[in-house]
């Protein structure tokens, strides 16, 4: 079972407690935008088979949204934090480096 811990409430709750909420850090756009950005904010989605950063709903605890890096394929969790943020904190970005030779934020930004 997927655990993870809620930056929001320092919770550590399994995937029943939670709601996954869909790729996170995605550019939003506002209105005015043309039809093929708001098609693809859509529906064109990475769906990587490894790492991934989804965004959660701590939906039984604190009722917050954070966001959560982990491999698809094991799911392995290499760290949550706050909903707020543009990209993971560094330390995220270390784990997930170490573990995995090569892997640049650059892909996902």
């Amino acid at each position: 079972m997927l655990t993870l811990h809620c930056p929001n409430c320092g919770v550590h709750a399994d995937e029943t407690d939670l709601h996954a909420e869909g790729e996170a850090h995605l550019k939003r756009f506002a209105s005015g935008s043309s039809d093929d950005d708001f098609h693809d904010y859509m529906f064109q989605r990475q769906n990587p088979k490894g790492v991934h950063f989804e965004r959660w709903k701590h939906v039984y605890g604190c009722g917050k949204y954070f966001l959560a890096a982990r491999c698809t394929a094991t799911l392995e969790v290499f760290g949550t934090y706050s909903a707020q943020t543009h990209e993971p904190p560094q330390a995220i970005k270390d784990a997930i480096t170490a573990k995995r030779p090569g892997w640049s934020w650059g892909d996902f930004s």
